[in-house]
């Protein structure tokens, strides 16, 4: 039991609840995922969106797994490198935020009625729209290296820590989404302007995001 105190009070936790915080708010932000959640649960039914959701939040542990045994190396071999990686993922955010003030902000929902996967396709296919999707596994190392929160505790437990709660950011509100398709689909179709406030919403989270990296030490 003393251990286990000693463990916990490694643990930065405010870094910790920033990560979450700005995990849901990634999550929330409208992109192919969540908007294909929507689209399913609206077609096919709740079931069918929340199988959708199963498949995308699993096939975040892969990435994950990438990152973790990948970026630990790193830290261990190399201060400089490190650095480098959070350069690297500070200009990467930025550069997403370039990228979704120049987009749209209108959110387009596809809503036919195409006959209906079974649960078990659909889990598959967001399981490999995730695991497939290389941009994925560029946003983790860009988002979490800046996010670790322990000076003593092993890296590889710090980012599978990490990627377990980006996951359980994105059951909550995929989820959420699935469950509440219609309500929300309704509220997108009579509130126009909804686009434009989640993707400034969006932008603030990647800035916000590249600055603490950049400020940030090891």
């Amino acid at each position: 039991m003393h251990s286990l105190f000693l463990f916990l009070e490694t643990i930065n936790y405010p870094i910790l609840i920033g990560f979450f915080v700005s995990s849901l708010a990634l999550a929330i932000s409208p992109g192919p995922d969540n908007i294909f959640v929507l689209t399913q649960s609206i077609s096919n039914g709740t079931k069918y969106g929340l199988a959708t959701v199963f498949g995308l939040v699993s096939g975040c542990l892969v990435h994950t797994t990438l990152l973790a045994f990948g970026v630990s190396e790193i830290i261990k071999r190399s201060d400089s490198l490190f650095f480098a990686i959070k350069l690297f993922g500070a200009m990467y955010l930025l550069y997403l935020a370039y990228q979704v003030y120049r987009s749209d902000a209108s959110i387009l929902l596809n809503k036919e009625n195409k006959p209906a996967k079974t649960p078990k396709k659909l889990f598959w296919t967001g399981f490999t729209m995730n695991v497939l999707n290389p941009k994925v596994t560029i946003f983790f190392l860009a988002f979490f290296p800046g996010f670790l929160f322990s000076e003593k505790l092993n890296t590889l437990i710090q980012f599978y820590t990490l990627g377990l709660l980006f996951m359980l950011s994105a059951l909550i509100v995929f989820g959420a989404i699935a469950i509440l398709a219609g309500k929300i689909s309704k509220y997108l179709t009579s509130h126009k302007k909804a686009g434009v406030y989640l993707k400034w919403v969006q932008i603030v989270v990647f800035v916000g995001i590249a600055v603490y990296l950049f400020l940030s030490d090891k």
